[in-house]
């Protein structure tokens, strides 16, 4: 999935990006950590939507825009998506109103 490039400041907090591994991610040690351990209610999401999500972010394909929204790029890097934590302008979240973009942009603003 990764298919942004490098980012040289961190996507949550905007600092910049010293080391590779983080440059790579997008998102530096305590970004991440606060990404990883952010508490919000999963029990509404499959299992393997908390899977993309969280690829999503790792990968860096989900990019604050402004406030709560987010552009995500797709698995596949060829489409970009309006993502805010309630509605997102995907297929999947256009159908049925629940994606894993709107979860990675609630993981984000939770963290």
């Amino acid at each position: 999935m990764n298919a942004t490039a490098a980012h040289t400041n961190c996507l949550r907090c905007g600092r910049r990006l010293t080391s590779t591994r983080s440059i790579a991610a997008g998102y530096g040690p305590t970004c991440g950590r606060h990404i990883r351990n952010a508490a919000v209610d999963l029990t509404e999401y499959k299992p393997h939507q908390v899977t993309s999500a969280r690829e999503l972010i790792e990968d860096a394909a989900i990019i604050p825009l402004r406030g709560q929204v987010f552009t995500a790029i797709s698995t596949d890097g060829t489409e970009t998506y309006l993502t805010h934590p309630s509605n997102c302008t995907c297929p999947a979240g256009l159908k049925s109103g629940r994606c894993y973009h709107q979860l990675a942009a609630r993981l984000l603003l939770a963290a």
